[in-house]
């Protein structure tokens, strides 16, 4: 199917027609947000489901009981439509949430209340990398076609989503810069222990070594790959996992195994032109 049957225009940037509906999109541009509120931005495929993992693991002490129900639920994308079903405004705080959205396009509440983000940010390569994959697989997304053709889609941002520039470099030049985490999947493979304490600090919760471990532990790919954030739940008439599994490897530099010399020479080209300006050192450069 085309992105015309599949995707919706908002803002400029592509969405998934079968989960961001009209309704939800309005739901969540009239949402009110809380001081304490916890978002997890992201570009898709650069940690969200990781990320999703970790921090109710964090608010609740390492509790592992707040993990029994699906990632969508235990901290639910703002702009998807079951959201709007899950009576938000009742849940204690501190609420959790994602958004694959950028900065720019988060709502009026947001930018008055300045709840506090963790951005997660991944490799582009990598991103591309799960990206095809899981396009491959996803009934909602438009199928990716011949790599080289759907390089030059991502690269231009006419994929779900739009460009992984504008969405990073929306997050890094946020103005509320103190309410902001930024944090790479790379330094998360690198060291989760470390990576889970300075979330957990940023976040202002106070955990002993010995819980910052059993999260750590907890969140190791090969340990959430058997669990329910596996995707496992989801029907396979929805993301066909006999195809690729959701969580594939969880490695960083598969780019390696899946550009050609000439497409990643490509990809430099563009990814020098589109980030000069940003001071940012990411742990891939």
């Amino acid at each position: 199917m085309t992105e015309a049957e599949l995707y919706t225009m908002y803002k400029g940037i592509y969405l998934l027609k079968e989960i961001h509906t009209p309704q939800t999109l309005k739901y969540f541009e009239e949402f009110s947000f809380r001081p304490d509120d916890i978002i997890i931005a992201a570009y898709p495929k650069s940690g969200t489901t990781w990320s999703q993992e970790i921090v109710p693991l964090i608010v609740n002490g390492g509790d592992p009981t707040c993990l029994q129900s699906p990632n969508w639920d235990r901290a639910p994308w703002l702009e998807d439509l079951l959201t709007c079903s899950l009576n938000i405004e009742e849940r204690p705080s501190p609420r959790m949430f994602a958004t694959h959205l950028q900065y720019n396009m988060m709502p009026p509440s947001f930018f008055k209340v300045k709840p506090r983000v963790i951005n997660v940010m991944r490799n582009p390569k990598d991103v591309f990398t799960s990206a095809i994959h899981y396009c491959e697989k996803a009934s909602y997304h438009v199928n990716p076609g011949p790599q080289t053709k759907f390089l030059h889609k991502f690269l231009d941002g006419k994929v779900a989503y739009g460009s992984w520039f504008d969405h990073v470099k929306s997050w890094l030049n946020a103005e509320d810069k103190e309410h902001i985490m930024h944090i790479s999947y790379e330094e998360m493979i690198m060291d989760l222990k470390d990576s889970v304490s300075r979330m957990a600090q940023f976040l202002e919760i106070p955990l002993d070594n010995e819980v910052i471990e059993k999260i750590a532990d907890r969140c190791l790919f090969k340990n959430m790959k058997t669990n329910s954030s596996n995707f496992s739940l989801v029907p396979p008439k929805i993301t066909d996992m006999s195809k690729s599994e959701f969580m594939r490897k969880g490695i960083a530099g598969d780019w390696k195994n899946q550009l050609t010399v000439a497409e990643a020479e490509y990809f430099d080209a563009v990814y020098k032109d589109q980030m000069n300006d940003i001071k940012h050192k990411f742990v891939w450069d």
